[in-house]
């Protein structure tokens, strides 16, 4: 009776933990199909923080073991419907996080976009991972755009052992777009600076031509919450670009490169405008593509280079016949470097 009890006993606590950390997901503000789920990350240096994990499931039997992670770079938060259901009907299931302090992230207490090392995004990764885990997928993709592109290539430099087998970068920030006497007297002074007063908030100008060449109430064909990715970016905190800098350093001075397959995707130039002109709605106006290809060209053992003849610096929101040859880009590169390919190759027959 004893032996029956304790069995019992084990039994009905095992169901209760069950229960008590069973993932709820919600349909997601993008419609239907997209489902979003809340992880709560503790706390910070400022309060409590969480992270958001948004999902898009493909309907290919033969696709259901292998994923695409997607994560946004700054001033952002994942909206990008098209970019998801063109994998999705490609056969790859969709996640993508919106991180601490981000999109659907942002919690009453938290200052937007705060951050004081880039590895603070990595519990966020390591959440989403885990839970692409959960709904059995053996195979990522890690995409990464922007500061979401350093932050994922600083992640794989260091978590060579993970379910991720590729890493896609969109335009990714490796460099500052900046003079090279700001870059090498005003960022390491800011760096300084950050160190010492880590919440001194810093001006980024007023320019808002990119923004224009987005939304679709100015000169783009896009609608975004507003809220989530301003249309004129607020100050940074001095540790923001603290944070930026030590991990670009970090990058370029590991020994051990990324060992991961890299597809390295960027415009084929970048405009410096003052103010919108058509010429923006073509070119990457946040980051100097020079840069991108240099230095993302150093950082992996097997580095892809893909140049997007009049990109934007998300190359996911260019001119559609732009963008969908992106997208044909990623799949086909896909196809050529995923480990299990040969078993679903008759797919894209």
């Amino acid at each position: 009776m004893n032996f029956i009890r304790k069995a019992l006993c084990v039994a009905m606590t095992a169901a209760t933990a069950s229960c008590m950390f069973a993932r709820e997901w919600h349909e997601d503000i993008l419609g239907p199909g997209f489902e979003y789920t809340t992880v709560d990350q503790g706390t910070d240096y400022a309060g409590p923080v969480c992270s958001s994990v948004i999902r898009l499931k493909t309907d290919c039997n033969d696709g259901k073991h292998r994923a695409i992670l997607y994560v946004h770079g700054y001033n952002d938060y994942f909206f990008q419907e098209e970019l998801a259901r063109t994998m999705a009907d490609s056969c790859w299931n969709f996640y993508a996080v919106d991180l601490r302090k981000y999109g659907r992230s942002i919690l009453p207490e938290n200052k937007k976009f705060q951050v004081r090392d880039i590895r603070e995004y990595f519990a966020d990764i390591d959440s989403a991972i885990a839970i692409i885990k959960e709904d059995g997928v053996d195979e990522v993709a890690l995409m990464g755009h922007s500061t979401g592109g350093l932050t994922t290539t600083l992640y794989m430099a260091e978590h060579p052992d993970t379910i991720v087998k590729t890493l896609i970068l969109n335009s990714p920030f490796y460099e500052w777009n900046q003079s090279s006497l700001n870059r090498n007297l005003l960022i390491p002074a800011m760096d300084g600076i950050g160190k010492l007063f880590p919440g001194l908030e810093i001006p980024q100008g007023d320019n808002t031509s990119y923004a224009e060449s987005l939304l679709k109430n100015h000169h783009g064909e896009w609608e975004y919450n507003t809220d989530w990715k301003l249309f004129k970016s607020q100050p940074v905190e001095a540790s923001w670009i603290r944070a930026i800098d030590k991990a670009q350093a970090d990058l370029r001075n590991r020994i051990a490169p990324v060992e991961v397959p890299m597809l390295l995707a960027h415009s084929d130039h970048s405009l410096h405008p003052k103010q919108w002109t058509e010429a923006c709605d073509s070119a990457d106006v946040v980051l100097d593509v020079e840069h991108i290809s240099r230095i993302g060209r150093t950082l992996g053992t097997n580095v892809t280079e893909a140049i997007v003849p009049g990109g934007m610096h998300d190359l996911a929101l260019s001119a559609p016949g732009i963008r969908h040859a992106y997208y044909d880009t990623v799949l086909a590169w896909l196809r050529r470097t995923m480990p299990n390919y040969q078993a679903y190759r008759h797919l894209y027959k």
